[in-house]
């Protein structure tokens, strides 16, 4: 007998399911937490535990991986610092990087020079550039048409910065100047973090004995071999995603949403006459519409981990970034010490190993352990803006973490959940139901009412944009509850629920969208399941 392994990476846990090759039958599954400091540690985790004295690594005829790793750090602003340089007369235009750098040059729509290319300015700008960024996109005026000026300007980058750049050309062949730049800025974002992730997947195979050939799900739903990803990172921003959909066409409805619930963001795609629908102008992610083909869907921050904030005045608000929730955060201060309204940043954690004594931030915590932002300024004599830039890198480098309330504590709170420590999540509610003058049973519920409306509103988003357009769609969704009146919607068409939270939250946001939703069998590892069966195709 031979068998398909499928593997999803996500925010929260890594799933592994071990499939028969003929049949696509699920023989065993995984679920081990993801340990971000190092993913290998929890991918190899996942992978041991699927075998046993009857099936070895040798009976393994493929690998298939998806991950929501690049999804996440793009709804959480995370990923390299990236320069981005604008070639020709366009309409400046921002889009989330370190600089965006708008030059003269470019070249008409029929490949011919508009403007010389101003590489007197470029060169200027690197000088004071080169410092602040990991990586750079360039983009020039219908460079898909003449790439001269973007193949110049990689050429003097790389005379003066030996740093990996992206030119839009390569990675898009569609006009569009924003939607382009987008592509090739999400390329230079993301490859650090892939090169890292498929180093750690080939670490576990090696650990496990597997030696089979391995597939990475892209975003349109089909396979590409591991070593022609780290070139081209931005086409696994909705491998998640593309691996839901391929698991809800399982499901046996021919037209439905299938919603991903899980730690850091919600996904959510739909399937016309049971199968998912493509999207061939580019999928969007958050804020950044590209030209990357992947299925039609909708990635947003929201979900089982994410970052209570809470205030007198505005009451409670979930972040968009992920933190440990504090029922699975071992070795934490009791949060009556540190957690309460206005503690937006958590508590910032030293990660096992990991040791600078010229790091102000992480020899402090080294030597102090878990801190407030406030403790760690004065521990570390690094304060202001300085000290935010500092740790937002080394929480991008995974060398610190941070805990703090979440979705998933209120859920331990209330006797839903029990994968971690009851009692030091008890205790935080505690701190911040009494600073907000509610009970601790009310605070726990509204923190579960907002994730359910945040996973409502994404799903509406999506559904909005499909029918009328971001344009117009964007206003009206954001003013349905206003001081004269209040609006409702009624889905026509039934939610397919996947991944581990997805149980939890899910009845709940369809009772609100006057629908149903139905949990398919093996539904908490269903990314992993569709990724398998796309690998299973393709070997």
């Amino acid at each position: 007998m031979k068998y398909c392994i499928g593997i999803d990476t996500g925010g929260t846990y890594t799933d592994a399911v071990l499939l028969e090759s003929e049949t696509g039958k699920v023989v065993h599954w995984a679920k081990k937490p993801t340990t971000h400091h190092d993913v290998g540690i929890g991918v190899g985790n996942a992978l041991a535990a699927l075998f046993s004295q009857e099936i070895q690594a040798a009976d393994v005829e493929c690998l298939a991986v998806s991950t929501t790793l690049a999804t996440n750090a793009v709804v959480e602003n995370r990923g390299a610092r990236v320069g981005l340089f604008v070639l020709g007369y366009v309409r400046h235009f921002k889009l989330p990087v370190v600089a965006n750098v708008f030059l003269k040059g470019g070249h008409d729509i029929s490949g011919n020079e508009e403007q010389p290319l101003d590489i007197e300015n470029l060169i200027d700008t690197l000088q004071g550039l080169k410092d602040e960024v990991d990586s750079y996109a360039v983009c020039g005026a219908m460079s898909i048409k003449n790439p001269t000026h973007e193949l110049v300007a990689e050429k003097a980058i790389a005379l003066i910065d030996p740093k990996p750049v992206f030119c839009s050309h390569r990675v898009s062949s569609h006009p569009g100047m924003r939607e382009r730049a987008a592509t090739a800025c999400l390329h230079a974002r993301l490859q650090p973090l892939m090169v890292d992730f498929l180093a750690s997947i080939q670490g576990s195979m090696a650990k496990v004995g597997l030696e089979c050939p391995v597939t990475i799900i892209c975003g349109d739903g089909q396979g590409v071999a591991l070593d022609t990803v780290s070139h081209r990172a931005a086409i696994t921003m909705a491998s998640g995603p593309a691996a839901t959909a391929g698991f809800g066409a399982t499901a046996g409805e021919h037209t439905a949403l299938v919603v991903d619930v899980g730690g850091t963001t919600t996904d959510v795609c739909m399937l016309k006459d049971g199968q998912p629908v493509m999207n061939n102008e580019g999928c969007r992610i958050d804020r950044w519409q590209t030209h990357v083909k992947a299925i039609d869907m909708y990635t947003a921050a929201g979900g089982g981990d994410s970052h209570l904030s809470c205030s007198r005045e505005g009451g409670i608000t979930l972040l968009p970034t992920r933190v440990q929730p504090l029922a699975t955060t071992p070795d934490i201060p009791d949060p009556a010490g540190w957690l309460g309204c206005g503690q937006r940043d958590g508590l910032i954690l030293p990660v096992p190993g990991v040791v600078d004594p010229e790091d102000p931030v992480l020899s402090c915590l080294a030597d102090k352990g878990p801190l407030t932002p406030e403790a760690l300024a004065r521990q570390s004599g690094m304060s202001g803006v300085t000290l935010e830039k500092r740790i937002e890198r080394l929480l991008f480098l995974q060398k610190i973490g941070i805990t703090g309330f979440t979705p998933t504590d209120a859920l331990h709170v209330l006797g839903r959940l029990d994968i971690g420590d009851v009692e030091i999540a008890t205790r935080g509610a505690e701190a911040l139901a009494a600073q907000l003058g509610l009970t601790v049973e009310s605070l726990c519920r509204q923190t579960l009412d907002r994730t359910e409306e945040t996973i409502e509103k994404i799903i509406l988003d999506y559904l909005g944009r499909s029918i009328w357009g971001e344009q117009q769609a964007t206003p009206f969704l954001n003013h349905m509850d206003n001081e004269l009146f209040s609006i409702q919607f009624k889905l026509k068409l039934p939610l397919i629920g996947i991944g581990a939270a997805a149980r939890v939250f899910l009845p709940g946001v369809a009772k609100r969208l006057q629908t149903t939703v139905t949990f398919p069998d093996l539904f908490e590892t269903g990314n992993a399941i569709g990724a398998a069966l796309i690998g299973m195709k393709r070997r």
